[in-house]
């Protein structure tokens, strides 16, 4: 079993979970608001069963959806968010499970509970993700994907530079045909644009 991982950044560590971590990711995967742009909200045990599927990624290959906390207040937000609880979603790679023209490919994506929600902790987290694909893991290419509707996260990805093009617009197989989040977005971001072009800001 590799060893697991942690990142960090200025404000935030990215670190494997917790059995802690399982009563606020329960919470956040029952949030109506979180969930908005994801099929349906989980139960607590479907939860329980995301957190033991993103353990077993841990433990086969050393890194995965990274736990993310606020361990630097810089801001009285800040402050408040670690107060409030130090678990607040997760940021980091995951393997797609499902068959379309750009698989395999490694995809980067977050879920982080509404109270973290715009104060810039999911590109913060998001662009360390980026680097370790990139430099440690030597990954040509990193994805994200999201329901053409989801204009919040895709604003997140084009904060990453990611670039997208229409023509990979496509329908995610594991939605039914008429459901209002099928179809989907791609944004991609290759390992020399990503050395070679400055992070906007």
């Amino acid at each position: 079993m590799p060893e697991p991982i942690q990142l960090t950044t200025d404000r935030l560590l990215l670190r494997p979970w917790r059995d802690s971590d399982r009563e606020p990711f329960a919470a956040l995967n029952a949030d109506p608001a979180v969930m908005e742009f994801f099929p349906a909200m989980l139960s607590h045990a479907e939860s329980d069963a995301m957190a033991d599927r993103i353990q077993a990624g841990f433990d086969e290959r050393g890194w995965g959806l990274w736990a993310v906390e606020v361990v630097n207040p810089t801001s009285v937000h800040d402050a408040i968010q670690t107060e409030r609880t130090p678990f607040i979603g997760y940021v980091g790679l995951a393997i797609p499970r499902f068959d379309a023209h750009f698989t395999p490919c490694v995809e980067i994506g977050w879920r982080l509970q509404k109270s973290a929600w715009g104060f810039g902790y999911a590109p913060e987290a998001a662009r360390a993700v980026l680097q370790f694909g990139f430099e440690q893991l030597k990954l040509a290419e990193i994805v994200s994907l999201t329901a053409t509707v989801n204009l919040k996260s895709q604003r997140v990805m084009q904060k990453l530079n990611m670039s997208y093009d229409a023509a990979d617009d496509f329908d995610h197989p594991a939605l039914s045909e008429g459901h209002r989040l099928r179809r989907h977005v791609l944004y991609r971001l290759s390992r020399e644009f990503f050395i070679d072009t400055p992070t906007p800001v």
